[in-house]
């Protein structure tokens, strides 16, 4: 017997989230503590009609191949991995972990290494995303290791969780194709705009996105959402931007993250905490210190940080950037192992020009956008 909630996320999810239909191949990934939505996901996915693998990992098994695994086992590249990125239809990725700080130990240089020998599938993976010939949807299932992240009970956060995912409520679907329907206004306006202006407390970016396309975040890559975001012109992101909140990166913070770019890539990165592992990032490769994503959270009912970027991108009156790999859907072109999103707050003494017009301004887009 499933939780109620819980089944009503996974027909969300397969009902609304992919564009899927009986004889698609369906992969679904998780932990172990998230098996109760896999097991929803799977049942109700076999009464569709639609073909369905899956896979179940464990944060333990995580550790112990960081702490043992020669460097030629870190930079092995798994066949099975791109035979599955090249087979499946749609792919679901179930977050929620048993120990959110299980890699903290780990050194940087390996987590960059192993990034890198995902790059095969990965290119697959965004290739196949930006030509239509696969889904893929992220979603996160409640634990106790998120909900201490996130500074809450279990009871808070399942709430807060299902909320954020609208499954509380009684048509989830016909309120998430509300959401769809007021960002694509949103845009729809967006993609008329070229030169962006970014001012707020120790920031002050300028990046182009003509050529660009503006992508409605709205409920079916990620789940939940709440965002529109596009990749910038590669060599056009200059000045400095100092991000509100920590950087997470596989379970590890960095703090206080200021960057100054000069013609797309950063030539200065300071952190009050964390510096070592920032600078190993954006030496990952040559695209791991260019800008991926611009992007605007637009989801009112997720007010909070939680140390989940699943969440907290979607903040309503923020705006992230992401080093690292661009989106082919967004006619983004930077390639990279790591794709990596920070998040500056905007409520506060926060604008945004486009074209030379104000269009935002603490934490909200302003009717001139529409001009």
């Amino acid at each position: 017997m499933h939780d109620p909630t819980v089944l009503k996320m996974a027909k969300t999810i397969l009902n609304y989230s992919f564009k899927i239909k009986a004889g698609d191949f369906l992969f679904v990934e998780c932990e172990s503590v998230s098996q109760p939505l896999l097991a929803a996901v799977y049942e109700e996915a076999v009464k569709m009609g639609i073909n369905v693998d899956y896979h179940v990992n464990q944060s333990a098994f995580e550790e112990t191949f960081f702490q043992n695994a020669s460097e030629e086992q870190v930079k092995f590249q798994n066949p099975l991995m791109i035979k599955r990125f090249e087979e499946i239809t749609h792919l679901l990725t179930i977050w929620g972990t048993s120990n959110a700080k299980s890699l903290a130990s780990i050194d940087p240089r390996k987590l960059q290494a192993y990034a890198l020998a995902k790059r095969p599938w990965k290119e697959i993976f965004y290739r196949r995303l930006g030509e239509g010939t696969m889904e893929w949807c992220g979603t996160q299932f409640p634990t106790f290791a998120e909900a201490q992240e996130a500074g809450m009970s279990i009871s808070d956060y399942q709430e807060f969780l299902f909320q954020a995912c609208m499954v509380d409520r009684e048509d989830p679907i016909a309120a998430w194709s509300e959401l769809e329907e007021r960002q694509q206004s949103l845009v729809d306006s967006l993609n008329k705009c070229d030169e962006f202006e970014i001012v707020a407390p120790d920031t002050h970016l300028t990046l182009r996105t003509g050529g660009r396309k503006w992508v409605n975040s709205s409920g079916h890559a990620n789940f939940p959402s709440g965002e529109v975001f596009t990749s910038p012109v590669e060599t056009s992101v200059s000045g400095k931007i100092r991000f509100s909140f920590p950087g997470i990166y596989m379970g590890r913070e960095i703090e206080d993250i200021r960057l100054t770019f000069v013609d797309g890539k950063v030539v200065q990165a300071e952190a009050a905490k964390g510096q070592d592992l920032l600078q190993t990032l954006l030496e990952t490769d040559e695209g791991a210190s260019m800008v991926g994503e611009f992007a605007f959270g637009t989801n009112p009912g997720i007010t909070r940080f939680t140390r989940n970027m699943l969440f907290d991108e979607k903040i309503g009156g923020t705006i992230h950037l992401a080093l690292g790999e661009a989106f082919a859907e967004s006619l983004g072109v930077n390639k990279s192992a790591i794709h990596w999103d920070m998040l500056c707050d905007m409520r506060s003494e926060g604008k945004v020009y486009a074209d030379g017009r104000l269009i935002y301004e603490n934490g909200a887009f302003l009717p001139s956008l529409h001009q």
